[in-house]
């Protein structure tokens, strides 16, 4: 890793709200914090705390070479690729393994 581009990853006991036009997607209070280089803060949610309900995957993958393989999350009948898990992240990254991340501008997100 760049010193351009670093990855922490943190627990933390943050109050974390996603929603949807009024839908709730996600509240917990144990999310894992990513920051990585110039993006946004990502808050890893665990999946007992996100209302899969709601949400199916979808058939989108990506790679990124500081976290691993991604695999997506729609919303049903609703917005695509909403979300995202890595299922098996890479050395460094482990405390994300499957926990969903959902994409700022996509969703309402609250921190408290």
């Amino acid at each position: 890793m760049t010193d351009a581009h670093r990855i922490a990853i943190e627990p933390s006991d943050s109050h974390v709200r996603v929603s949807l036009d009024g839908t709730l997607l996600a509240d917990t209070r144990s999310p894992v914090v990513l920051r990585e280089g110039k993006l946004p803060v990502r808050y890893y949610i665990p999946p007992d705390d996100v209302h899969l309900e709601v949400l199916e995957p979808s058939d989108s993958k990506t790679h990124c070479p500081f976290k691993g393989d991604a695999s997506y999350w729609s919303v049903k009948g609703g917005p695509s690729d909403i979300a995202w898990t890595y299922r098996e992240p890479i050395e460094g990254a482990e405390l994300i393994k499957g926990l969903i991340c959902f994409y700022n501008d996509k969703v309402t997100l609250e921190v408290d």
